[in-house]
């Protein structure tokens, strides 16, 4: 696949090398070419740089991850969105985030012009993107949104980055349940002093 990454910071830049080493084409959407967080990442091969437009024109997914104050700013900046897939790798944490808005998911689809808007890799720290492994089980994610075509494509890009199931817990009307999910990881880990090394994993039987 074809995927723009806009927010290469810890997130962006994780995912972006895990799609890389699996062999996806990724492009780099910043606004200076020249000065950006994560000039290592062109390193590998299957990544270049480009500025934000003309990187969401090349690719058929985008994925942002950028803070969550920034959401409309970014939606409105990414030019033509027209039946591309768009991860919402975001969320609002003690109310920091677009004004109007209890998710990101919602405004970047109030300023762009793709209804295929999917929420993804919010729930977990970037270090257990980097790592989904604990011991012999690797760790879940999870999803939400409306289109069923994006969503399969999204789940298949979560298996890509290690994660041993995306699990698919419904449409845009869940984007909020996948913040407060976020929530919840950040609370254990940052809040009650769990730390960072911990994860989700749904078992069954």
């Amino acid at each position: 696949m074809k995927i723009a990454i806009i927010g290469t910071g810890n997130v962006g830049g994780t995912l972006a090398t895990k799609w890389a080493n699996q062999g996806h084409q990724i492009f780099l959407g910043v606004k200076d070419k020249d000065n950006f967080k994560g000039k290592a990442l062109l390193e590998n091969p299957n990544t270049e740089v480009q500025l934000v437009q003309d990187a969401v024109a090349a690719a058929q997914i985008i994925l942002i991850a950028t803070p969550a104050m920034a959401a409309v700013e970014v939606a409105q900046s990414l030019g033509d969105t027209d039946n591309k897939i768009i991860i919402d790798a975001m969320n609002i944490v003690m109310g920091r985030g677009p004004e109007g808005f209890t998710n990101t998911s919602d405004a970047i689809l109030a300023h762009t012009n793709t209804s295929r808007v999917i929420k993804c890799f919010n729930t977990t720290g970037y270090n257990n993107m980097l790592n989904t492994n604990y011991g012999d089980l690797a760790i879940d994610s999870f999803l939400a949104g409306d289109d069923t075509e994006a969503k399969t494509i999204v789940r298949q890009l979560a298996l890509d980055a290690g994660f041993a199931e995306c699990y698919d817990i419904g449409g845009n009307d869940k984007f909020q349940l996948m913040e407060q999910f976020a929530w919840f990881w950040i609370n254990l880990a940052m809040f009650q002093g769990q730390g960072r090394e911990i994860g989700f994993k749904l078992l069954k039987r």
